[in-house]
């Protein structure tokens, strides 16, 4: 298979700022399909589309709470479906923004995980430990988020107790995914899958290098 994308013109769109194509003040999936013969002319091989998944926007859209929807701010999953084919009839690829290094904290994986309480396997597609200290009061160790403070959070168990905590290596609302476990991966795959036979090219990954963690968590040595 020829590897296209490693001489390719790729152009980046930030969805919401691009183009508005329904007058609402807020760029979206039909501003860029309208401007797709402008995009044309620039001579690119492909668009790489920043997200634009459903999602609380906490963290500009990389806090995903559905991975197989677009987001109401940017249009649907038939505007998504006009823009692929419009961009094909140009000649122009598209390559998706994946994001499998963590979910929102609304995505229902991470609502089930805190509803299920300690030991399950819904709290297993997360990294939720136990804190330290009386009680568990402090978190698991000393990582820090890379949005500052601490990058674990403490939940409330079923019961009502305080209870687990689990890691976010960026937002707290940005719970960090366990990649050790299978079922993460075969979700994923079929996330892959599924924008795929929509047409989708290609994708680029965020955050690739930090997917697995050392499962032991040991304190970061101070400097």
């Amino acid at each position: 298979m020829t590897q296209w994308w490693r001489d390719a013109v790729i152009y980046q769109i930030y969805p919401r700022s691009f183009a508005d194509g329904d007058g609402d003040g807020m760029g979206d999936l039909s501003g860029i399909t309208a401007r797709m013969g402008y995009l044309a002319e620039l001579g690119i091989d492909a668009l790489w589309l920043s997200p634009c998944f459903a999602s609380p926007q906490v963290d500009h859209g990389y806090d995903i709470s559905d991975y197989r929807d677009i987001d109401d701010l940017f249009g649907s999953l038939a505007d998504m479906d006009e823009l692929i084919a419009t961009a094909h009839d140009y000649g122009i690829k598209v390559t998706l923004d994946f994001v499998p290094n963590h979910t929102s904290n609304q995505h229902v994986w991470f609502l089930a995980a805190v509803d299920a309480g300690r030991g399950t396997p819904e709290r297993d597609r997360y990294l939720f430990r136990d804190g330290r200290g009386p009680g568990g009061d402090e978190p698991p160790n000393n990582w820090k988020s890379v949005f500052g403070g601490p990058s674990w959070t403490r939940v409330e168990e079923p019961d009502g107790s305080p209870g687990q905590w689990y890691y976010h290596l960026f937002a707290a609302e940005q719970p960090d995914l366990n990649w050790r476990n299978p079922e993460v991966v075969e979700e994923f795959v079929s996330v892959l899958r599924f924008w795929m036979d929509r047409g989708a090219d290609g994708f680029r990954i965020d955050v690739s290098d930090a997917l697995m963690k050392d499962d032991t968590f040991p304190d970061t040595a101070s400097g």
